[in-house]
């Protein structure tokens, strides 16, 4: 029993040791990470976790635009090698829009059309329309406007260099360690931290900015920052009034915050929505800004954005995924458990995946293998059907 009663109080000092080790090294939004995360059974990340953050709502306006729905709707069975694909990453919704109308619909799972899940770094590509959207408002001068304009602590030195367009393209030369397993990351900290103005505003500018891709969620996250301060409006009622509303969206949507009231969206990830509204903004990109008959952003920074800024790195534009699978000119939003919403716009096609899990990396590609599965299947499914 004695030894008994020793184990146990050594075992409670090495917790409290944890607990206030946790503490000084300002690591305590770990104990966040693992209610929400290992508490819930999950391991990482999940479709429905904003249910364990506070969010800001994306609002709607009162006059939706239904989707069209094309007359071979739904006529088409998925191939055998998509339906395996999707069954194995857990996929919950796919759609197949041909000519801007819906022609195939699904949902898997008990999500349905309405269901909201986490957009993951989709939110990426939405930032970067805001940007656009700001600039064509007048709120930011170009893509070339430095980023100590707004911050003055990236105003000295290789900082002094960065640009708005710097941070869109991911090529900013921020401090920033892009990690997803060790809970002790930047990334892990930003996901959980309750303030995360201050921890983007502890980063330093320590490579030559504008030369090179380097994937950085900080960087959008910087980028929000801006649009916020610029705009002198929240992420969320900026991207309501600029795309929400203007778009018809069915739902209402929200947005993952680090903490309530004045508290700061996560940029770089984590709209709520749903498979269809997602879809529109590839709608909105496949047809160089316009939705509806309306510019809601300006051609030649859909064109730019949809093409690589670096030669070497010709896989990312501005915001967006660049591939050229099967010989198409193909540009995507991306979220890390395989949410796509894929753009080919010389064949007028959008293919959207929201899901539980993406497959592995394709060696020598900057994509899964499920991407080029999903493409792949798709073009088999519209010519069965035609």
């Amino acid at each position: 029993m004695k030894i008994f009663k020793k184990f146990l109080k050594t075992l409670l000092a090495i917790i409290v040791l944890c607990v206030v080790a946790l503490y000084v090294f300002d690591s305590e939004y770990i104990f966040k990470g693992v209610r929400v995360v290992y508490m819930t059974g999950h391991t990482t990340a999940y479709l429905d976790d904003y249910t364990h953050f506070d969010n800001r709502t994306i609002e709607k306006g009162n006059a939706n635009l239904p989707w069209a729905i094309h007359e071979e709707y739904n006529k088409a069975e998925a191939t055998d090698r998509l339906d395996t694909i999707n069954k194995k990453l857990g996929t919950v919704a796919f759609m197949i829009i041909k000519n801007d109308s819906i022609w195939y619909e699904k949902y898997a799972d008990g999500f349905g059309v309405e269901s909201k899940t986490n957009s993951f770094s989709m939110a990426k590509s939405m930032v970067t329309a805001m940007l656009g959207k700001a600039i064509m408002d007048g709120y930011i001068k170009s893509l070339d406007q430095p980023l100590g304009d707004f911050f003055p602590e990236f105003s000295e030195g290789l900082a002094a260099k960065t640009t708005v367009g710097d941070l869109s393209s991911m090529s900013s030369g921020l401090n920033w360690i892009e990690s997803y397993t060790s809970p002790f990351s930047i990334t892990a900290k930003t996901y959980y931290d309750t303030n995360i103005r201050e921890v983007l505003l502890g980063l330093e500018v320590v490579e030559e900015p504008g030369k090179k891709f380097k994937y950085l969620s900080g960087n959008t996250q910087l980028l929000g920052m801006v649009i916020e301060k610029a705009t002198g409006k929240t992420l969320s009622q900026y991207l309501s009034e600029s795309f929400w509303k203007p778009m018809g969206m069915e739902q209402e949507a929200i947005w993952q915050l680090d903490s309530e009231d004045s508290g700061m969206e996560k940029a770089y990830c984590c709209v709520a929505s749903n498979a269809r509204d997602f879809a529109r903004f590839g709608v909105l990109f496949k047809n160089k800004g316009v939705f509806a008959g309306q510019q809601l952003l300006p051609t030649e920074f859909i064109e730019l954005a949809t093409k690589p800024r670096f030669e070497n790195d010709d896989m990312y534009g501005y915001g967006l995924w660049i591939s050229d699978h099967l010989d198409k000119k193909i540009f995507a939003m991306r979220g890390i458990l395989g949410q796509y919403v894929i753009c080919i716009p010389e064949d007028d096609i959008i293919i959207v995946r929201l899901g539980h899990n993406r497959g592995q990396f394709v060696p020598g590609e900057s994509f899964t293998e499920d991407f080029f599965v999903f493409i792949e299947e798709a073009y088999k499914m519209l010519e069965n059907a035609s």
